[in-house]
């Protein structure tokens, strides 16, 4: 208990400097305006924003990022409530209630209960990430090359699981993502590989050009080609605070609401884009009166908000103490710490204490600093709801071109960005999602430097992989899982539940 609160007065003292503070917020408003503004989601964001980190240092940098995150996902419930459109892909449940009790005049209630959910739940995976950090680190100590190849397999084939649409498609996509990031020269021999002749890819693909061409570029296209109807609110916000009969209601959906959202947020493959649904199913399965969701039930906005935002902030476990990322957001992570030099996993915390500790400390600051931005501002929101997306997408793409030409000074990135731009925007027409496949893309070289080491180490043997008991173990959850969802009654029943 010492050392934990130790530990955490380390957090605060490095969070609560000037400089960190003040980029805290700016990731915080930054992410709750990209939440508000439906089209442009926290991927695309911080996959614009990773050129301009590169002056900062790496944990003010790191703190800004997931800033963002966070704050996205109090942004989206914004624009869920007031405008029945969710601004980000976990705000899709809060629209069912949060919409209708905005027509009811109820807006401000609405709001003021999502705020409050999700700082509750953002304060209990704060304390939930600083008491599993320590112990997850001492075990992913123990691991060694086969472990940790068997862990990244694991965490590919939740992603494959935990994908959104067909599984045979989420596997191409990871496929695509490993084939990816095998381009460039081989670290051992020195022989280019798929580089295709062009120059500028022997160092093979640049991760912000990737991530900015298939989340940024792709994502302002499709939005362009759909046509917006955005339905505000018209009726006055109301007040903010909850009655006392408000609170009585959301009491146990936000208390059950954190504790889903906090243990799916740490399976890998985006399980805390499922914390939500779980929370919403739950809420209305215990009901005494289930018909009374869909129609302004306060429990439908009060327990998804806080799995929403819990989900969110665990899912910076895996990422920090074993260097996994969950889901696309996280793998954005990898990248930014890549770039400062920073290698994700258990060292962080032994050799960055600082970074780690900070961070921690940050996401309570960042998560009092949203209810401070979001409540008082609600009435500018709801202003910048009403500008057409085609107004800002002009600025949104001369602002990624500026980002990325400013890494390396090249012009050839720019247009390797439009390339995979264009990549990116035919995938989602056919119906392929983009995330498993920037999974799969950063998690290509570790995968593959991992499966060297433990084939020099076991001399050429592949069986160390089963004779490890760990690694064994890891191997049989992954194949087990895939089995089971390639099962006809579970594709058929977790695709009606992507579908709903």
């Amino acid at each position: 208990m010492e050392a934990f609160l130790g530990n955490l007065a380390l957090g605060f003292g490095v969070a609560l400097t000037l400089n960190n503070i003040f980029l805290c917020f700016v990731g915080c408003m930054v992410g709750t305006l990209i939440g508000v503004l439906p089209g442009v989601g926290p991927i695309a964001t911080i996959a614009m924003l990773l050129p301009i980190t590169f002056g900062f240092d790496p944990t003010g940098a790191l703190i800004m990022l997931a800033g963002i995150y966070y704050g996205a996902q109090y942004g989206g419930s914004t624009t869920a409530i007031l405008v029945n459109i969710p601004g980000e892909a976990t705000s899709v449940v809060t629209v069912l209630d949060g919409h209708q009790m905005a027509k009811q005049g109820r807006a401000g209630v609405a709001l003021g209960m999502a705020a409050m959910g999700s700082f509750f739940a953002g304060t209990v995976a704060t304390l939930f990430i600083a008491a599993l950090g320590q112990p997850l680190t001492k075990l992913a100590q123990l691991f060694g090359p086969a472990e940790y190849f068997s862990l990244m397999i694991m965490g590919l084939v939740f992603a494959v699981v935990l994908a959104r649409g067909s599984i045979l498609k989420a596997m191409c996509m990871i496929l695509l993502g490993l084939l990816l990031a095998t381009v460039g020269t081989d670290l051992e021999t020195g022989q280019e590989r798929m580089t295709l002749g062009i120059q500028d890819l022997s160092d093979g693909v640049d991760f912000a050009v990737l991530a900015m061409g298939i989340f940024g570029f792709a994502e302002i296209v499709r939005n362009l080609e759909n046509p917006e109807t955005r339905d505000v609110v018209r009726a006055a916000i109301g007040r903010l605070w909850p009655s006392k009969d408000d609170f009585r209601q959301s009491y146990f959906p936000i208390l059950r609401g954190t504790l889903i959202g906090a243990v799916l947020g740490i399976l890998p493959g985006n399980g805390a884009v499922l914390g939500p649904f779980a929370s919403y199913t739950v809420e209305k399965k215990i009901a005494k009166d289930p018909k009374r969701f869909g129609r302004g039930a306060i429990e439908g906005v009060a327990g998804p908000e806080s799995a929403n935002n819990a989900g969110a902030q665990t899912a910076f476990i895996p990422l920090l103490t074993l260097g996994i990322p969950p889901n696309a957001v996280m793998a954005l992570m990898v990248g930014a710490m890549t770039i400062h030099g920073i290698i994700p996993g258990p060292q962080v915390m032994t050799k960055n204490p600082e970074l780690f500790w900070g961070m921690v400390a940050s996401m309570w600051i960042g998560n009092l600093m949203l209810v401070i931005i979001n409540l008082p501002l609600i009435g500018l929101w709801v202003k910048l709801l009403q500008v057409p997306y085609r107004m800002m997408f002009p600025a949104i793409m001369i602002f990624c071109c500026i980002g990325i030409y400013s890494i390396n000074n090249s012009t050839s990135d720019v247009l390797f960005t439009a390339f995979f731009g264009l990549v990116g925007y035919t995938l989602l027409k056919f119906g392929f999602e983009p995330a498993p496949m920037l999974l799969g893309f950063v998690l290509g070289k570790l995968m593959e430097e991992k499966l060297r080491q433990a084939l020099i180490l076991s001399r050429g043997s592949f069986s160390t992989f089963i004779e490890r008991p760990v690694s064994a173990g890891l191997l049989l959850v992954a194949v087990v899982m895939l089995a089971i969802a390639l099962l006809p009654s579970i594709q058929k029943g977790r695709d009606e539940v992507f579908t709903e």
